[in-house]
């Protein structure tokens, strides 16, 4: 008899990086499917946003990755089912005119933030922490190999997270180019070519949305048998 897909109703769910982009999308699909749910972010205004988006019942955690003792405050409570890490700020350039101190910012934030969650978190055994790399890690780009190396670094950190912590299952979620407020900073009439010159390469022809990643977190959220996984939502971006 085939058992039914698994459900994340009542699981508790955090979401760092939960007030925007990737992250909020991940905070109302495990919302949407039965979770109570928790957002964290360094934003106050951004988590005020988010939580009057999301409805009542979501809780909000003003959190810096950066901050060790802030980020063990708020994991060392009673055990999450699920946390997803999302966060991360990654200034970009080519290796010999990025400034040291950027690309020390990029590497802290998205790698060491992602680090000190796993570190601190209590997760109970069967349940998942999932992180957020980027196709980069399998698809260099001349302009952006800090990045590929951090995204290739917490791919590697959670397949062997996924063997220190387990029962707990760890995961990567590996997104190419996804249409967020990230992008907003472009001028509109740049941004949108940009996005249709990108639709043209890709094999799904379109770019992506938070939602279409959303998708991929909560499949490993809610697959019991899915650990030391990368799973690619990128349109087709690392064969293309």
């Amino acid at each position: 008899m085939t058992e039914p897909f698994p459900s994340l109703d009542r699981a508790r769910v955090l979401v760092i990086g939960g007030s925007s982009g990737i992250g909020l999308a991940v905070a109302e699909a495990a919302r949407a499917a039965g979770a109570s749910v928790a957002i964290a972010s360094r934003s106050p205004q951004k988590l005020e946003r988010a939580r009057a988006r999301l409805g009542a019942g979501v809780t909000s955690h003003v959190l810096d990755t950066g901050d060790e003792a802030a980020v063990s405050a708020l994991l060392a409570g009673e055990p999450w089912d699920h946390v997803v890490v999302s966060a991360a700020q990654t200034p970009s350039g080519p290796v010999r005119t990025l400034p040291l101190a950027d690309a020390y910012a990029a590497m802290e934030s998205k790698f060491w933030g992602a680090y000190r969650v796993a570190r601190a978190a209590r997760i109970r055994d069967g349940g998942s922490l999932t992180l957020v790399s980027g196709y980069l890690s399998e698809r260099p780009s001349a302009a952006a190999v800090l990045q590929g190396a951090i995204n290739a670094g917490l791919e590697a950190l959670a397949r062997g997270l996924a063997l220190e912590l387990a029962p707990v299952r760890v995961n990567a979620v590996s997104p190419g180019l996804i249409a967020t407020p990230l992008w907003d900073r472009l001028p509109e009439d740049r941004r949108e070519a940009m996005f249709a010159g990108a639709a043209e390469r890709l094999p799904a022809r379109r770019v992506g949305t938070a939602q279409d990643v959303a998708n991929a977190v909560l499949y490993l959220l809610a697959t019991p048998f899915a650990t030391g996984s990368t799973v690619r939502v990128d349109g087709g971006g690392a064969i293309a």
